[in-house]
């Protein structure tokens, strides 16, 4: 069961979001807030946020493990151009205190299997169908494709249609999904004789 409020996460409730859900293959971006997180809070972040007037799901310190909430999945965040805040069931934008030259996945990722349990429970697909998020500054280049975006999943948010970011770099995807590395397939004769012996 979906759960609105990422249990044990701070909450910092924006007064305004991009509206309701559209509907469609859920999925999450991963953005870069731009800071050192050994010396800044995501508290003091998702403040600065709100000032803006651009909220995200989640601002997490990936270094101290503080994860800050702004808005339920079941409401948009302000991150991304246009429409495009609104698409899927879930559309959830985790900011991550860090930089797009080095990046968070080649640290400590403090909080993360709780930010990706919650997220399987809005059944967001462990699959990254853009592949790796390129390296910056390449990834300015990148743009979205609008096919595999429907598909639903995680995204970089230089990978989403439309993006004028860089962020949030060269990631380890593997990292952040648990992905185990994949297996190499048994030649047909191995199976055969196995075949045999059962």
């Amino acid at each position: 069961m979906a759960q609105a409020w990422l249990p044990d996460a701070s909450r910092i409730p924006a007064p305004q979001d991009a509206g309701p859900m559209n509907g469609g293959a859920p999925r999450v971006v991963w953005f870069i807030w731009p800071t050192d997180p050994q010396g800044i809070s995501a508290k003091s972040v998702a403040q600065r946020l709100v000032q803006l007037n651009r909220p995200a799901h989640l601002v997490w310190n990936p270094v101290h493990g503080q994860i800050v909430q702004q808005l339920p999945p079941s409401r948009a965040a302000c991150g991304l151009g246009g429409d495009l805040n609104r698409h899927g069931r879930a559309c959830i934008q985790i900011r991550v205190l860090g930089s797009v030259q080095e990046p968070f996945t080649d640290s400590k990722l403090d909080g993360l299997d709780e930010i990706l349990a919650w997220l399987d429970s809005w059944e967001v697909p462990r699959r990254w169908p853009a592949g790796p998020p390129l390296p910056f500054p390449h990834s300015l280049a990148g743009g979205g494709d609008g096919r595999l975006w429907a598909r639903g999943g995680h995204f970089g948010h230089s990978q989403v249609p439309g993006a004028v970011e860089g962020d949030p770099g060269a990631i380890d995807v593997q990292r952040i999904l648990g992905t185990p590395a994949l297996e190499v397939p048994r030649p047909r004769e191995e199976l055969r004789l196995l075949e045999r012996v059962i």
